[in-house]
């Protein structure tokens, strides 16, 4: 049986979205048994809270941030406006990479207040913090990938209200993300 290219188009496009909700939920095992791990660990003896550095507090509202730029360009590709479309995607991929920026500086405070991930100046919960914080990094790294590539797709004028697909699923992604590491942030703030 052969199957045609519009055929072949419509069974991939249909099995995008299930695929992503897929790969979410396995992202949201891998965090859900690394905060679980968390929790347990925190009520050792040997565990010590510091102070979360403010550059996270930072990062946390650039990537909300980028979660409403998003949302602009899905409105505007909706709406047919491809300067929304190719703006709303620009400011998102800036806001993603000031984000990685902020996480490595987040990280070299944490260095400079003696905290680290290994060694005899390490602990369980700064262990955590930069597994966790790393882990949600490498996720986003894949985010990142996928926006370059949807930013590109804007500024040839590719969506539109006919054609949604491709920069819907950056959005879900995206926003996934985006609350992910609300609530990963939120997690070691109040229980650190």
């Amino acid at each position: 049986m052969n199957i045609s290219a519009e055929e072949k188009l419509s069974i991939r496009n249909r099995a995008a979205k299930p695929m992503l909700y897929l790969a979410i939920v396995s992202m949201c095992m891998i965090f859900g048994g690394l905060t679980s791990a968390y929790m347990v660990r925190s009520g050792d003896p040997g565990w010590y809270s510091f102070e979360m550095p403010a550059t996270f507090f930072i990062s946390t509202s650039v990537i909300i941030l980028s979660s409403l730029t998003m949302i602009w360009a899905y409105q505007s590709a909706r709406k047919d406006s491809f300067t929304g479309v190719q703006l709303g995607m620009a400011l998102t991929l800036i806001l993603g990479i000031v984000f990685i920026v902020c996480q490595f500086k987040a990280w070299q405070s944490l260095v400079d207040q003696g905290i680290f991930l290994t060694g005899k100046n390490s602990s369980p919960a700064s262990q955590f913090l930069y597994i966790i914080s790393f882990t949600h990094l490498l996720h986003l790294a894949g985010g990142i990938c996928m926006l370059v590539y949807v930013c590109i797709k804007s500024f040839k004028k590719l969506y539109h209200s006919k054609n949604l697909l491709g920069l819907q699923l950056c959005s879900i992604y995206w926003h996934f993300l985006d609350l992910l590491w609300v609530y990963l942030f939120l997690f070691m703030y109040l229980k650190n």
